[in-house]
């Protein structure tokens, strides 16, 4: 049994009885048929209608934005933005996977050969609770438009934008539905023969079991796990820039993001003025009401996560480091964490070393370029990360050649774009989302050589 609660106020908001396994079996064999005749259609056809996906999806925003905004507490303005966002990325796909799947002709030794891209079937998605719609859309948009077919397992404490999803798909006629199970079920749905494939946001843990179980099944995966991006604050960077724009990065989600700026490390040099740049953004936040257009952030999906996040920063504090905001549960209804900030971060230390999934700033010092590009690699996780200096050409050359990561933006904080492939290293996960990479990573790359 699924049981969706408010996590701004408490609130029980209904009972999802779970899907038992012969009603679990009879949805992949429906979305298995489905699909064999969906993969059959012209590409032209089957990216229009992801294109229509995006159509419905914002005609029907508004509704979906509220199940979200109540299933998960984020703002509802960031709700209606994921919507949106969602929306773009099937536009993306519908206007572009025609030419990103198209036969690569390769000649040679008087062969006209080429690689066609042919669907691989069924995929898996397992997916997360922090981004409800665009976690799935980002995999599901091309993963459709090049033939497949997908069932999701979603979070159990957003059923209801599980089926949201489910529902809007079924109206436009895609090869996608969603089962209400337990994690415990899921190796059961991946030994399933009519399954080709796994994708899993979530983390690292969830990923290294799921990756075992696929690879016992020779089955492939996708991996977009944990991440604690860092960002390096050099001595000619635009204070004013970094803070307003890494704050706003860190709060956005209340911080509950793979790709949150969760590691600010500054040139000694700079320290202190950016410290009071940041502490001056930092206290005009206001945590509250998720409805209410004057709350700077909204709850923590669960009080779970808030437990072991105040857990992460009273060790931290402990260790050495010191709190200047924040940095304790507040008194009230629901799984509201205030704005935390954090300095004096240094390897070894809790909020350095782990990821903290919550509203926390942690500010590092390092003594200068050298060792903050040392800190910066000094992880396990390898998602994204950023760097803010004036000297474009000097960032370009450290992100392209030293830092560790899936991704870099320089003078921005790292999101995911439709346009951009998305991915990790180290223990942040392999294989690549969205962009041309998205697309290629579940279908067949199958090579037809002609004499």
């Amino acid at each position: 049994m699924s049981q969706a609660l408010n996590p701004a106020t408490g609130e029980k908001l209904k009972n999802y009885p779970d899907y038992q396994g012969p009603q679990v079996d009879l949805i992949i064999d429906e979305v298995h048929k489905a699909q064999q005749l969906w993969k059959q259609k012209p590409l032209s056809e089957r990216a229009r209608m992801v294109g229509r996906l995006g159509e419905v999806l914002l005609e029907k925003k508004n509704k979906l934005a509220e199940v979200c905004t109540q299933e998960m507490g984020k703002l509802l303005s960031e709700s209606v933005a994921e919507v949106e966002k969602c929306a773009s990325a099937c536009k993306y796909y519908a206007e572009n996977a025609e030419k990103f799947l198209q036969d690569d002709v390769i000649k040679s030794d008087g062969s006209e050969s080429f690689v066609t891209y042919q669907p691989i079937g069924l995929v898996l998605a397992i997916m997360p609770w922090n981004f409800p719609y665009w976690q799935v859309i980002r995999f599901a948009a091309p993963a459709l438009c090049a033939g497949n077919g997908a069932v999701l397992k979603h979070a159990s404490n957003v059923p209801g934008c599980s089926l949201a999803l489910e529902e809007v798909c079924k109206e436009v006629g895609l090869p996608f539905r969603s089962l209400l199970i337990p994690s415990k079920e899921v190796n059961r749905v991946i030994e399933n023969k009519k399954i080709a494939a796994v994708t899993l946001t979530g983390s690292t843990k969830a990923g290294k079991e799921v990756a075992a179980k696929a690879g016992e099944c020779i089955k492939k995966t996708v991996l977009e796990l944990g991440g604690s991006d860092a960002y390096l604050i050099l001595k000619d960077a635009d204070l004013n820039l970094a803070a307003k724009t890494l704050v706003k990065g860190r709060m956005m989600n209340a911080g509950q993001s793979c790709i949150s700026p969760k590691r600010l490390i500054i040139d000694q040099a700079i320290y202190d003025d950016f410290f009071k740049i940041v502490e001056a953004q930092m206290k005009d936040l206001k945590y509250g009401d998720p409805n209410d257009s004057k709350s700077s952030l909204g709850s923590m999906a669960r009080e779970d996560l808030r437990e072991e996040l105040q857990k992460q920063i009273d060790k931290t504090i402990s260790q050495g480091g010191k709190c200047i905001l924040g940095g304790k549960i507040p008194e009230g209804n629901g799984a509201f964490y205030p704005p935390t900030l954090l300095v004096n971060i240094k390897p070894g230390m809790t909020a350095f070393d782990e990821e903290l999934f919550g509203p926390v700033v942690c500010l590092i010092p390092a003594k200068n370029e050298e060792e903050a590009i040392q800190f910066a690699n000094l992880s396990d996780y390898g998602l994204g990360g950023g760097i803010f200096s004036q000297d474009i050409q000097r960032a370009k050359k450290i992100a392209t050649d030293k830092l560790e990561t899936g991704g870099v933006f320089i003078n921005d904080f790292l999101r995911s774009d439709p346009k951009l492939p998305f991915g990790g290293v180290k223990e942040s996960g392999y294989g690549r989302e969205l962009s041309f990479a998205g697309i290629k990573e579940f279908v067949n790359q199958k090579t037809v050589y002609i004499k």
